[in-house]
């Protein structure tokens, strides 16, 4: 069994991705986002168990669903809310939105707008720390969509070649935007596809999140000693792909049976009230969520927007 602090430490990091992306959607529904975005509400057990493992030599790559990897890698909710509602304090001055929040200090080297676009880059990371012998190790999040791109492949190839410390972390909640798995892969498991590179796969429930971080504790070790490995958490987003999403492409009572029998936090909780835990500590730990969360909006209103004289800041051509 896990640690106390452990366990709470795991709680509470997903307790603060749904709050976070519950008050985004709310911010939606009032057009205080701008552009769209996309949530992690019912994935948070991935992001938590994965990203509590990694140490602070170790890299992240993210996707356009990056919320709730980077508060799992403890960035800044006030600077990730600023950043939402487009403010000048926010992480990328408020230029950037939801799908460009990066924390190089904190090991995020950036979600991703592009499909897939994580690979290469978290290869080249892998190569930079196998070079300079950090001990480190970068985590490539990405959908169930993405691994049918094609510079999987490239990255795939390279990583296994070199054997480079990266390990490819596919977050398959079901859907590829509204294209089910089973519509766009001949085969049941996806980390199968590992065999193909020569390195080793593995499927996991996503949703258990104990099980997620005792898994990647033993993978970064591997990973570390023989190189990439493929890792498919299999989890559910119980929002739409993103804002403009009408999901037809789905019941409602497939979406309310993962929530009622297969929900993270939900499960969480029935582990921590039978192995120790008080419902008081569960109350007070949603309470310092729900705490931060309210802490990280009244900064953001209150930061200004940007100015029309940095319009042309941070531009590269």
């Amino acid at each position: 069994m896990l640690e106390k602090n452990t366990l709470l430490d795991l709680y509470s990091k997903m307790l603060c991705i749904r709050a976070f992306d519950e008050k985004i959607a709310y911010f939606f529904s009032l057009g205080k986002v701008h552009g769209t975005t996309h949530l992690y509400v019912g994935e948070e057990a991935t992001a938590a168990g994965v990203c509590s493992v990694l140490k602070e030599q170790d890299y992240i790559t993210s996707t356009h669903r990056g919320h709730g990897h980077a508060i799992a890698m403890g960035m800044d909710m006030n600077l990730m809310m600023a950043e939402m509602l487009g403010k000048v304090d926010g992480y990328c001055k408020g230029k950037g939105g939801s799908m460009h929040i990066a924390d190089l200090d904190k090991g995020n080297l950036g979600a991703n707008g592009v499909v897939g676009g994580g690979f290469c880059i978290a290869a080249g990371a892998a190569l930079s720390q196998q070079m300079n012998h950090t001990d480190g190790i970068t985590v490539c999040f990405f959908g169930d969509g993405a691994i049918n791109e094609g510079n999987f492949h490239e990255a795939a190839n390279l990583a296994s070649i070199w054997k480079l410390p990266v390990l490819f972390l596919c977050e398959n909640n079901q859907y590829a935007l509204s294209t089910p798995k089973s519509y766009a892969m001949n085969i049941d498991k996806i980390s199968d596809r590992a065999l193909a590179y020569g390195m080793k796969g593995m499927e996991l429930d996503g949703n258990d999140v104990i099980g997620v971080y005792e898994a990647i504790k033993e993978a970064r070790e591997d990973v570390l000693k023989n190189g990439p490995m493929l890792i498919c958490c299999n989890t559910y987003r119980y929002m739409g792909h993103s804002r403009s999403d009408a999901q037809t492409y789905r019941t409602r009572e497939e979406v309310n049976d993962w929530k009622k029998n297969r929900d993270p936090i939900d499960r969480m909780e029935k582990y921590m009230l039978a192995n120790g835990f008080t419902k008081d500590e569960l109350s007070k730990a949603r309470q310092e969520a729900e705490r931060k969360i309210e802490q990280a909006v009244q900064f953001a209103e209150e930061s200004p927007f940007p100015g029309l004289e940095l319009i042309t800041t941070d531009v590269y051509a």
